[in-house]
């Protein structure tokens, strides 16, 4: 009797177990999108031209302030 008591129990356990853990299949939707690059440069690129500029100003002003030698 103690046997047919454990039997039944392991069965109802095992039996809730696999058909309550059981999961749905989830639905995965994917959608292209083209997208138009409108610029070729990179991230260092503009970083670069930014730079560039800068440094460039920098210079503009200190020949500004040494001044021409013509």
């Amino acid at each position: 009797m103690k046997r047919l008591i454990l039997l039944g129990g392991f069965m109802a356990i095992t039996a809730t177990t696999l058909f309550s853990c059981r999961e749905e299949p989830q639905k995965t939707v994917v959608k292209e999108v083209e997208v138009e690059k409108t610029e070729n440069e990179g991230v260092l690129e503009r970083t670069a031209k930014k730079v560039d500029k800068k440094v460039n100003e920098e210079i503009d002003e200190e020949i500004d302030k040494i001044g021409d030698d013509n």
